[in-house]
């Protein structure tokens, strides 16, 4: 028996507890939302919760970005 007494019909965070916030970029790696929208999440309106979702794919790039290693020493 499936108990759905804590089914809401809401979107759902994104979070996959991973909690480390990127040093630079601000964001946690886990979810790649920014520490303002972690934290105002539960008051947040469907809508909004909906366009930080939809957002979230684009942030990927800004932590895949190498920085330091051999490409990140030859500009000096």
């Amino acid at each position: 028996m499936m108990d759905n007494i804590w089914a809401r019909d809401e979107v759902q965070s994104p979070c996959v507890k991973i909690c480390v916030i990127h040093p630079t970029e601000h964001l946690c790696i886990g979810c790649l939302r920014s520490m303002a929208e972690i934290a105002s999440w539960s008051q947040l309106t469907p809508a909004r919760r909906a366009e930080i979702i939809a957002e979230l794919p684009a942030r990927a790039p800004r932590l895949a970005k190498r920085r330091g290693g051999r490409n990140g020493r030859q500009g000096e």
